[in-house]
């Protein structure tokens, strides 16, 4: 990395969300989609899912 900054924050962002954002999000690392952080991602949907339902009920 180029700077000494303290990372605050990642996230996984939808293309839609980039243009939202703005000119003033600059630092992105595009994910290709070959599968390799699918089990990232579905372990997240997973908890987020889990999440849900114990504060539902």
């Amino acid at each position: 990395m180029d700077t000494q900054d303290d990372i605050v924050a990642v996230g996984l962002l939808t293309q839609d969300d980039i243009r939202r954002l703005g000119n003033n999000f600059s630092r992105l690392f595009p994910i290709p989609r070959d599968g390799a952080f699918d089990d990232l991602i579905k372990a997240i949907d997973d908890a987020d899912r889990d999440r849900q339902q114990r504060q539902s009920g």
